[in-house]
């Protein structure tokens, strides 16, 4: 059974071309006015079953609230239609719908009210809100002197507790100390095991490898994937860094008497994929020049994630791997059988010096790269094996 199903719907926002125009003169103008149609999302299909929670990811400005809001009715769609089945809670704004000058507790009921529950169901949820947000001493204070964690953990606590059979959430899982996160995930966790329908936006990508089933990815207001968590997670990784536009400056020409003049990374699946599942194997190879004799040659690797972190170093003396010297030039290739790595686009950099002439050195640095999609729900930097799981009574 379908919760939400949103058939070819669109939005276009109308920008008048001189914003600084009174209300006013745009009603004197009427039908004069300069304006221009801004696409805020294009026509897309979206259907989610009924108990499955769905993330959507996507860069500031991609159409992620705007597809939110046309979901929950805060927006109407330029172009099609929308049909939900059950009761819907949204928290799509920090204190969205409260009122500053009323108490806590005042905009607790007008809140519940607007999501169409009688005071006397709000009466017995009530503690629950209370003690969910962890504001009892402040329940009675004006919201305006609240801080927003405390105008989001109260929005947030009005949602979940007037049992929807949807609920949207945009980013709200972000807000607030890390025992009301745990708090959130615990009831997200609750309201899947009760088979309730979530959709979640959010930039963290490991939140919704952590709480979704599927996801979704929008750029520029266009549905670019639909997918398991970590294939839209790795989409969405490519279009947030640029690593799918193509170009940009060349690199000058390597110089001296030691030059590296190329350099891949290959893997045994590349005729398939572009990238790696944690612990598969790698290859890279980089391909020198010399105008000298290199008898003691040393091969440093550096691997870096996307954020400038090192993640694996190591300087190979290449006399041990028994490569006494080097030639005019040749490739040295190194495997790596594992790559106990999770998600990620990475970057290999290279160094090839004499270690008795160190002046002679060669570098190649931020020009090859290898990416790793983690079909699981394991989360963080490294893949670590798992062995079977063993039970023992005390």
């Amino acid at each position: 059974m379908d919760a939400i199903v949103a058939d070819n719907i669109s939005k276009v926002f109308r920008l008048h071309e001189d914003p600084s125009q009174s209300i006013k003169e745009r009603i004197v103008r009427m039908g004069r006015s300069r304006y221009r149609d801004f696409v805020a999302l294009e026509p897309l299909d979206l259907t989610i079953s009924q108990g499955s929670t769905v993330g959507i990811l996507g860069h500031n400005g991609s159409g992620k609230s705007t597809l939110l809001k046309c979901l929950s009715g805060i927006l109407k769609p330029t172009t099609g239609t929308i049909q939900l089945r059950g009761r819907l809670a949204s928290l799509l704004e920090l204190g969205a719908g409260f009122h500053p000058e009323l108490t806590g507790r005042e905009n607790v009921y007008i809140n519940a009210a607007f999501l169409g529950i009688n005071r006397r169901e709000i009466d017995r949820i009530f503690d629950d809100i209370v003690a969910f947000a962890d504001l009892a001493q402040f329940i009675d204070e004006p919201v305006k002197h609240y801080s927003s964690g405390m105008y989001v953990r109260l929005g947030f606590a009005v949602a979940v507790n007037v049992d929807p059979d949807i609920l949207l959430v945009d980013e709200v899982l972000a807000v607030g100390d890390e025992v009301f996160q745990r708090r959130c995930l615990d009831r997200i966790r609750h309201f899947q095991q009760e088979g309730r329908t979530i959709v979640v936006v959010t930039h963290a990508a490991d939140l919704v490898r952590q709480v979704c089933d599927r996801a979704i990815v929008l750029h520029h207001g266009k549905l670019v994937a639909d997918a398991r968590p970590g294939e839209a997670i790795h989409v969405f990784r490519e279009h947030l860094q640029g690593t799918m536009v193509e170009g940009g400056a060349a690199a000058p020409p390597p110089s001296g008497a030691l030059r590296i003049v190329g350099a891949s990374v290959s893997h045994p699946h590349q005729h398939e994929r572009r990238y790696i599942h944690p612990g598969e194997s790698l290859e890279v190879s980089v391909q020198y020049e010399s105008d000298i004799d290199v008898d003691s040659p040393t091969l440093n690797l550096v691997v870096h994630s996307k954020d400038g972190q090192t993640v694996f170093a190591i300087d190979l003396d290449l006399a041990a791997q028994g490569v006494l010297s080097l030639g005019r030039a040749g490739r040295i290739v190194v495997p790596f059988t594992s790559v106990p790595l999770l998600d990620g686009t990475f970057t290999v950099d290279f160094g090839l010096t004499d270690r008795r002439n160190p002046e002679h050195t060669a570098l190649r640095q931020g020009r090859d790269e290898f990416d790793v999609l983690n079909p699981t729900d394991a989360r963080g930097v490294a893949s670590l094996s798992v062995g079977a799981v063993r039970h023992q009574s005390s």
